[in-house]
């Protein structure tokens, strides 16, 4: 899966898009398909401060 990752401090340009394995759902839990996001402006300038 396709995934946003912040591996350190700064602002929007440490925000990395990675591959990541498939995540498996745990006894108890429920897996859920998420076709689209977004990350807002406010996201991104709280990383700023």
């Amino acid at each position: 899966m396709r995934a946003v990752q912040i591996t350190r401090f700064g602002g929007p340009e440490v925000m990395d898009v990675v591959d990541l394995p498939d995540p498996a759902p745990g006894d108890g839990q429920k897996l859920y398909e998420v076709s689209s996001a977004g990350v807002n402006f406010a996201d991104t300038h709280h990383r700023l401060t």
